[in-house]
């Protein structure tokens, strides 16, 4: 067999392909849960915590260049520019995204083994002798030997 036909063999099996398609939907159900956390979840806290926006909030760590012009207060552009940030608002914006996908990812599992037609249980295994008739068979056997 050829590589191309290994290759080729190895693309149509149903688990690669299985594969692809759930990081295509994943790539984009992170975007939806992006957004949700971004755009709607973030706004909330921001408005309960007083007009807070988490994004802004950093620490500067290193010198800023003297060519930079931008604001200090602007997180992207002062991490463009090089300049050594601790972003502490932006990991807990990514904390809020990640529990948020953990808990939609758990719920639609939920959903789905719910939705699965329950396997078939196995026939019961036939009930072998009891230790008391076990014990009553080797006693008949070795007086069958006296």
């Amino acid at each position: 067999m050829s590589l191309v036909d290994e290759f080729k063999a190895f693309i149509l099996r149903g688990n690669v392909m299985d594969l692809a398609v759930g990081v295509i939907i994943g790539a984009a159900f992170g975007k939806i849960v992006t957004s949700l956390t971004e755009d709607l979840i973030m706004p909330i806290v921001s408005l309960t915590t007083g007009g807070v926006n988490f994004s802004d909030k950093f620490v500067v760590l290193g010198t800023i260049p003297a060519t930079y012009k931008g604001s200090l207060t602007d997180y992207a552009a002062l991490k463009a520019a090089g300049v050594a940030l601790f972003g502490y608002g932006n990991f807990v914006t990514n904390v809020i995204n990640f529990v948020l996908m953990a808990f939609v990812i758990f719920i639609l599992v939920k959903l789905v083994s719910k939705a699965m037609p329950k396997p078939e249980a196995a026939p019961a295994a036939p009930a072998g002798p009891t230790q008391i008739e076990l014990l009553a068979e080797i006693r008949d056997s070795l007086r069958a030997r006296a």
